[in-house]
């Protein structure tokens, strides 16, 4: 049995991207499909969502539906291995970004980010921002965000923590399949190009 086949055919009926790989996007369409209205299934629901706080529920809702599973898989696969993070960081607009960018420019504090609006993968709905937190402290700087980066990387996602010239221990990003050859600049003129005619990161 061809089992990326298989899970192509599935994803194809799902309506959803079709790539054969079972991610958290596939499994999620699936969960919805089979149990999603099933009122017996409540208690499993709860028992895998509890980690999932409404803090980063919130969060998670601004980002677009194809990167919300995996926003949710990352929090409880986190969880999993006994660390508790929070999304604290979703979509910006352009002003949101451009507001982030001026802090620390020119001499009032440090730098927080080096990207202006429509330079940020957070401006089109594709990237987040977690947190770390021990016994309800949030965590600025720990170990423990490389060890999400990679449990972020297993479930496909990009890290911030990986970048050579800006390293973002706290961000990840889904990137589109069209892009995945793409240098960051070419993807990001793309997004913005998309975003002019009302065409989203995943159409």
């Amino acid at each position: 049995m061809d089992i990326e086949a298989v899970i192509r055919k599935i994803q194809k009926k799902l309506g959803i991207e079709v790539d054969g790989k079972a991610g958290p996007q596939t499994w999620s369409a699936i969960y919805e499909s089979v149990v999603g209205t099933d009122s017996r299934a409540a208690p499993k629901i709860a028992a895998l969502t509890e980690a999932v706080d409404a803090r980063s529920e919130k969060v998670i809702a601004t980002l677009l539906p194809e990167v919300r599973p995996y926003a949710r898989s990352l929090v409880l696969k986190a969880a999993a291995s006994g660390i508790t993070i929070k999304v604290i960081g979703g979509t910006r607009t352009f002003e949101e970004q451009d507001a982030l960018y001026a802090k620390g420019r020119p001499n009032n504090g440090p730098i927080v980010t080096n990207a202006r609006g429509g330079r940020s993968n957070h401006n089109f709905g594709i990237a987040f921002d977690i947190g770390v937190f021990e016994g309800g402290k949030y965590l600025g700087e720990s170990p423990k965000y490389k060890a999400v980066g990679v449990l972020g990387e297993q479930l496909g996602l990009e890290w911030g923590g990986n970048w050579k010239t800006f390293k973002d221990a706290p961000h990840f990003q889904l990137r589109p399949s069209w892009a995945e050859t793409m240098a960051e600049s070419a993807m990001l003129a793309e997004l913005r190009k998309r975003k002019t005619h009302g065409v989203t990161a995943f159409a």
